[in-house]
């Protein structure tokens, strides 16, 4: 009888703190051996010359997600899982996002309902709170919490979703009491109000005015608020999509005092830049996000933070809509000005590419720190057990990586639900080819070869970066 289901011979293998060369032994789904010329298998994967790394864990993804009157998300989680296994991720993070008047536990059970059989690759989900009433917060969010959902997110802007400041510090108590971690989307909303009707009283609508709406300092504020606001509850935060040096400061400046405060970035802020919402007539559309885009200045603060270690994890922040579509980024209001255009940008197959052919190629940072932002720290962070590492007793999700292979980031070639790419063009050097997910290859030489459903839902431990000081 064989040893092993499978071996992956040859390959240089990278975890968060190494990089080698041996061969894996994966039997029921984990990897139970690494070591030289490992035999016994009923099928051997030749990966000589080729990189063997965990699959990516995308932490911040949103899919199939309410998004407006008439507004349509371009992804559900056929589509998002399969496109998210072409970039390289076993794994992706979903938000279920609570609307005003709805019970938590309703809205996880449509969101797992949506997610059942669909998915190719693992997924947790984490919660998004707008509606912070007392059942909410002392009766559903402490169940969830110990049924396994230990992460939600708040909401600093946004009409309908944010939260004023007490009842931020409210929910961040409770996540406390329960030892959940708290995301934080950090943006002053009543600036962003202001500026906004300023604008429109201007007739300055255009797409390009959405990054005037929103500038450095709505972003700087409201982290360091958030910050502070943590820093009275004594509660760790993780600073979502950070976008420039100011706001990438405060939570250095954090850290430095020693308080639990995390911070993330995400591919837009590396590659595109405020310019590109400035594109001829509706075009700029595209790349309507928030935070938005910055300038080449916020580009290198936001590599700093990656090569410093401010920011833990890098995620895509996916969130698509289609562009040539009125239940997409060229709605009937949003046509009319830039406050109406759907917000967000996919991303979920294009964020490893980008930041190995950025970073790892480009030497702005090593392998083992691709691994670590990409894949490692997500599982240790959000309680992803078996996940996030290539050692023997984890989870057999690998991704096989060709760090020669050079093609541009073309639409024609994803295959996420959208319509566009916002990347289109950027020349990238180092592509994944294959796919494991517990030892099933779901993507093989460029080829889908997993059936959706094979995804399982994947339930979270708490967290070592969640307790309090």
């Amino acid at each position: 009888m064989p040893n092993f289901d499978l071996i992956i011979r040859n390959g240089t293998i990278a975890t968060a703190s190494e990089s080698y060369k041996a061969d894996i032994g994966i039997r029921d789904g984990r990897i139970v051996a690494i070591g030289e010329a490992l035999t016994g298998a009923d099928e051997v994967v030749d990966a000589t010359g080729k990189l063997v790394l965990p699959g990516g864990i995308d932490s911040h993804v949103h899919i199939s997600q309410p998004s407006g009157p008439g507004i349509v998300m371009a992804d559900d989680f056929e589509s998002a899982t399969r496109a998210a296994a072409f970039g390289g991720n076993s794994t992706v993070m979903p938000y279920c996002l609570q609307q005003k008047g709805e019970s938590l536990r309703t809205v996880l059970k449509d969101y797992h309902a949506l997610a059942q059989g669909n998915c190719h690759i693992d997924h947790s989900f984490h919660l998004i709170i707008s509606d912070p009433t007392e059942s909410v917060l002392g009766q559903e969010l402490p169940a969830l919490f110990a049924n396994g959902y230990t992460s939600f997110k708040v909401f600093m802007t946004y009409e309908g979703m944010a939260l004023d400041d007490y009842e931020m510090l409210s929910v961040l108590e409770v996540a406390r009491e329960a030892g959940a971690l708290v995301q934080i989307h950090a943006e002053n909303y009543d600036a962003i109000r202001f500026l906004t009707d300023r604008l429109e009283r201007a007739g300055k609508t255009a797409p390009h005015f959405h990054g005037r709406s929103r500038p450095i300092p709505v972003e700087r504020e409201a982290t360091h608020r958030a910050i502070s606001l943590a820093e009275l509850i004594d509660v760790p935060i993780m600073i979502v999509h950070v976008s420039n040096r100011e706001a990438m400061e405060e939570i250095r400046r954090a850290q430095m005092r020693g308080l639990k405060v995390m911070g993330e970035t995400c591919p837009q802020y590396l590659v595109l830049t405020e310019s590109d919402m400035d594109r001829p007539g509706t075009e700029g559309a595209k790349y309507v996000c928030s935070p938005p885009p910055r300038d080449h200045a916020s580009q290198e603060a936001c590599w700093e933070g990656l090569q410093r270690g401010v920011f833990s994890v890098f995620s895509s922040d996916h969130c698509p809509f289609r562009y040539e579509d009125e239940a997409g980024k060229l709605a009937p209001k949003g046509r009319s000005s830039f406050r109406w255009v759907p917000n967000g940008i996919p991303g979920i197959e294009t964020r490893l590419p980008i930041l190995f052919s950025e970073g790892v190629v480009k030497g702005r940072i090593s392998l083992e720190q691709f691994v670590a932002l990409t894949a490692t720290n997500h599982a240790k962070i959000y309680g992803l057990s078996g996940k996030g590492s290539i050692a023997v007793g984890y989870d057999a999700d690998i991704a096989i990586w060709d760090p020669e292979l050079k093609r541009p980031i073309q639409q024609a070639g994803l295959h996420h639900g959208a319509d566009y790419t916002p990347f289109e063009g950027i020349e990238i050097t180092g592509w994944p080819v294959s796919l494991l997910v517990r030892g099933n290859f779901i993507v093989r030489e460029g080829e889908l070869v997993g059936a959706k459903g094979e995804g399982r839902y994947l339930p979270r431990a708490k967290p070592f970066q969640s307790r309090p000081l």
